[in-house]
């Protein structure tokens, strides 16, 4: 755990963070979320952590700071930075083609797109590189996604990282046999690229992507409740799941005709006029679910449970340049470039044909490696600085690092999926309105 601050010695207000607070009882009490956590840390320092609510409503078990939650797609940043850390060794160069590393890639076929049918496919005009991984322009998609044939094609198939019946190495051939769902590097799709990173750093390392992520990265930060499942005696502190009553977990984020993610959008913001939210419904129980057993195979891009605690000590080393208390996964420069966006052109995320996602406008966002980076916050719609760095998961978790404010933010809840309510820009509004101590641009 790390050291707590009083907030005004960190350059924000005690008397604003309680607004904080309120809006996490209100998450509760208005139905939006049966339990929820948030922590901010500031020039080192924890200034705020608030808990409201319930981890299981049905046994009335609260959710504290040690609660442990699916932190999904959350995993995606740690293995990244695994990668990098392998990067640095001279293991690789991102602009390595995968099938160097992963030969069944060589031949993956691609989807001509439009309303073709996915038999109608063509060559690689260039191969995948593993930036492309990273930056999630590497072609893939998510099974979850009921957007276009290729993703139709990855649930017919069984393609799925969340398997308990394959290992990482079998599901990564599996993958290799679809096809793409364009050509590398022309567009961004959210996708299970990180799970082939996941992959590759096992073939780069020698050992499995469970054992790489305890030696190198949680024994050394002292991460010791993260894992890729939850172990008998913490059992008792892991959480349950919920959606939106009437809703379908992970099926909801399917897209609609807008590109808009989600469910009940007209709902979004019922907490704010006070008025009752339509109630969860258990989506998964804490107890006989597959995150309280051994995992067969180890999803990079979402397989991760943690606490908020072990969360914090992750993002104060990427803020603290790639080290904390002595050990260094990586080198500040390293973390710099990692935090540059990666788009081609320097576009943004919706100049790369992904307009929207979660419950976010992408306009103004562009993508590094592992995570976002707010390019123009003026054009993304948010209060923040230029160059924070973001991402969540599909249960609502969520964080950013804010190398300018000397600032992370973590949010952890368990409601799926993450889009139905606009919970991170709210979060970022209370937050930043807590600063009164600022670093501001010299013009």
């Amino acid at each position: 755990m790390s050291e707590t601050a009083n907030p005004e010695s960190v350059g924000m207000s005690s008397q604003r963070l309680e607004r904080l607070q309120h809006w996490l009882d209100q998450q509760v009490s208005c139905g939006r979320l049966a339990g929820v956590s948030a922590m901010v840390g500031r020039r080192g320092k924890i200034a705020f952590y608030g808990n409201a609510g319930l981890a299981e409503r049905e046994t009335g078990r609260s959710f504290q700071r040690d609660t442990l939650v699916r932190i999904f797609s959350m995993t995606k940043p740690v293995t990244t930075v695994a990668a990098m850390m392998l990067y640095e060794q001279g293991c690789f160069q991102l602009d390595d083609s995968v099938s160097q590393y992963l030969s069944e890639f060589a031949d993956t076929p691609v989807w001509i797109g439009n309303t073709a049918s996915i038999d109608a496919v063509e060559k690689q005009q260039n191969p995948i590189t593993i930036r492309q991984l990273m930056n999630h322009t590497s072609g893939l998609t998510y099974e979850f996604l009921h957007a276009n044939p290729v993703d139709n094609y990855y649930r017919d198939q069984g393609i799925n990282f969340q398997s308990t019946e394959y290992t990482l190495e079998e599901m990564v051939q599996k993958l290799a046999a679809a096809p793409l769902l364009c050509q590398p590097g022309s567009q961004w799709n959210y996708s299970v690229a990180t799970d082939v990173l996941g992959r590759l750093i096992e073939v780069w390392s020698g050992a499995s992507l469970q054992a790489f992520f305890k030696e190198r990265i949680f024994e050394p930060l002292q991460m010791l409740d993260t894992g890729f499942h939850v172990e008998p005696h913490k059992h008792q502190r892991f959480s349950a799941m919920y959606g939106p009553a009437g809703g379908r977990g992970l099926a909801d984020v399917g897209q609609s005709s807008n590109g808009r993610s989600g469910v009940r959008q007209s709902a979004t913001n019922e907490c704010s006029t006070a008025k009752a939210a339509p109630g969860l419904d258990l989506l998964e129980p804490a107890a006989d679910n597959r995150f309280l057993h051994a995992a067969s195979l180890y999803s990079g891009g979402g397989g991760l449970t943690a606490s908020i605690d072990d969360y914090a000590r992750f993002c104060q080393m990427l803020l603290n340049g790639g080290s904390l208390d002595g050990n260094r996964l990586l080198s500040p420069i390293t973390v710099d470039y990692m935090c540059t966006n990666q788009l081609r052109d320097n576009r943004d995320l919706a100049a790369m044909g992904q307009p929207v996602w979660s419950e976010t406008s992408y306009e103004g966002i562009g993508f590094g490696l592992g995570f976002a980076i707010v390019l123009d916050p003026v054009k993304a719609h948010i209060i923040t600085s230029a160059g924070e760095a973001h991402w969540g998961g599909a249960a609502s978790t969520f964080f950013w690092i804010d190398k300018k404010q000397e600032l992370f933010t973590i949010l952890f809840t368990q409601l799926m999926p993450s889009s139905t309510y606009p919970l991170r820009r709210e979060l970022r509004a209370r937050v930043y309105q807590a600063i009164v101590e600022a670093t501001l641009e010299v013009e």
